[in-house]
């Protein structure tokens, strides 16, 4: 009997030391556990399941893509290099060479300012941007020139200027990528010529040359500020051949010959840029 009510030695122990009063006290708390255990057991699942429900949904981050269509300035700086090919003709005798080609170059630092406007269109499953834009650059590109032989200077380039348009195709909501290309102007300043450490004998007046570029670049929207883009490009310039007379230094006057100069100009400038159309349609990420 002691069996099937589901006592042990222990509990036998327990009544024969402590008397019948403290087994029976022991055997309902035995009981009270076991019923408790049996309703947690089969409410838990019932209960989380209805916090489950009444948690509320949090929204999906939401990603906003920006627009490309309309105005912006920027400024910002860069590095560049120019080369050139210098030829001496004979201002009495045109065509005559005096002295051969020789080339030279100089490198430097400039800062520049821009402004323009865009137009951001679907085409082919994508988006695509066109727009129109200019810039000025305020730079100190030096280099030591030789056109006359024996006669060395200093050139500086220091300022040039761009008119353009751009084509280019949005590979990521916040990034474009483009070609640009215009005409631009180059002013290179005077150039004082002298024979080793002596007092200049000729000099180069301030010139400035005419030519077109070329261009490619990315931008890209900066998630911290609305509104402002970080642009990197690479621009190639070629400019016209020109001629310039030769003068003397004492006195300006025509010293006889002329110097032929062909330019190229390479840099690489990046620039932050402020656009007033900085929203866009929002594009929920997955």
């Amino acid at each position: 009997m002691v069996t099937a009510m589901g006592l042990g030695n222990r509990d036998l122990t327990l009544v024969t030391r402590s008397g019948p009063n403290a087994f029976v006290e022991r055997f309902k708390m035995k009981k009270l556990v076991i019923a408790l255990t049996t309703i947690a057991a089969l409410t838990a699942p019932v209960f989380a399941a209805d916090i489950a429900a009444k948690a509320p949904l949090r929204a999906a981050p939401v990603a906003y893509a920006p627009s490309w269509t309309g105005c912006y300035v920027g400024g910002g700086g860069g590095y560049g290099l120019w080369n050139q090919e210098n030829t001496l003709f004979s201002a009495a005798l045109p065509g005559t060479v005096l002295f051969p080609t020789t080339t030279a170059g100089g490198r430097g630092y400039f800062g520049t300012v821009q402004g323009g406007c865009d137009y951001q269109f679907p085409a082919m499953g994508t988006s695509f941007v066109v727009g129109a834009f200019g810039d000025y650059d305020f730079s100190s590109l030096k280099g030591t020139v030789d056109p006359v032989g024996g006669y060395r200077g200093e050139e500086k380039m220091s300022s040039a200027w761009s008119v353009g348009g751009r084509v280019g195709w949005v590979a990521l909501p916040g990034l474009l990528t483009y070609f640009s290309g215009g005409y631009t102007e180059a002013t290179f300043d005077r150039v004082n010529l002298s024979p080793g450490v002596l007092s200049p004998f000729y000099f180069l007046d301030k010139r400035t040359f005419k030519g077109w570029f070329l261009g490619a670049g990315d931008e890209y929207a900066l998630s911290f500020l609305p509104g402002l883009f970080w642009k990197t490009e690479y621009r190639f310039s070629e400019y016209d051949v020109r001629t310039d007379p030769l003068r003397f230094f004492a006195t300006g006057g025509l010293a006889g010959a002329s110097v032929e100069s062909k330019k190229f100009l390479h840099t690489v400038r990046t620039e932050l840029v402020y656009r007033f159309n900085w929203g866009g349609p929002a594009v929920a990420k997955y």
